[in-house]
């Protein structure tokens, strides 16, 4: 985290909605934690925080799709390969986020451990523009909800929240490397079949 929780409240309380948008791009979750906290105590205005924090975090969704869109082509050839960049395999996603590329974006944002590259890839895949905002926002109004709710009800307890909030993300990581991995077994298995 950038800055701490109490430092963040401190802020918030201070410079209200202007620096929560900011603030909100760069640490999304436990931003919004500590805005249900600042709207509990009378700081913020709740419904306009609900909206400022579903902007930011459109923002910043689309700031990681012009990373994938424009910035990855502009990478060199030889760290494209490393990064397992290669126009065969930008192909392949590409056909993926163009059969499933809502399912994929709101799964990866509902998580929240894979969004950020899933959010690249949809942009590296050339994903629509407008179907890509459509299909964030559709994921981002609960996903903001409820940890907007969840500071409201327990944002004094931000320091535990962002501890599991992480604790959470690292387990999904886990839990999606494994299958990712039990996938590949599995293929390889097949096809020496």
């Amino acid at each position: 985290m950038i800055v701490s929780g109490d430092a963040l409240h401190h802020l918030v309380q201070g410079y209200g909605l202007f620096l929560l948008m900011p603030l909100a791009i760069l640490e999304g979750p436990i931003v919004t934690v500590i805005a249900g906290w600042a709207c509990r105590s009378g700081d913020l205005p709740l419904f306009s925080t609900f909206v400022v924090l579903i902007i930011a975090d459109l923002i910043g969704d689309g700031l990681l799709y012009a990373l994938g869109r424009w910035g990855l082509g502009r990478l060199p050839r030889r760290w494209k390969n490393r990064l397992h960049l290669s126009d065969r395999h930008l192909s392949t996603v590409g056909d993926h986020f163009a059969a499933q590329g809502g399912r994929t974006l709101v799964g990866a944002k509902l998580t929240h451990t894979f969004g950020l590259p899933v959010l690249v890839a949809a942009g590296a895949a050339r994903m629509p523009g407008v179907a890509f905002m459509g299909f964030n926002l559709i994921a981002t109004i609960p996903k903001t909800a409820a940890f907007l709710a969840l500071g409201y009800l327990a944002g004094q307890a931000q320091t535990t929240i962002e501890t599991w909030i992480g604790r959470g993300s690292f387990a999904v990581l886990l839990l999606g490397v494994g299958l990712v991995a039990f996938w590949l077994r599995r293929r390889h298995k097949d096809g020496a079949a």
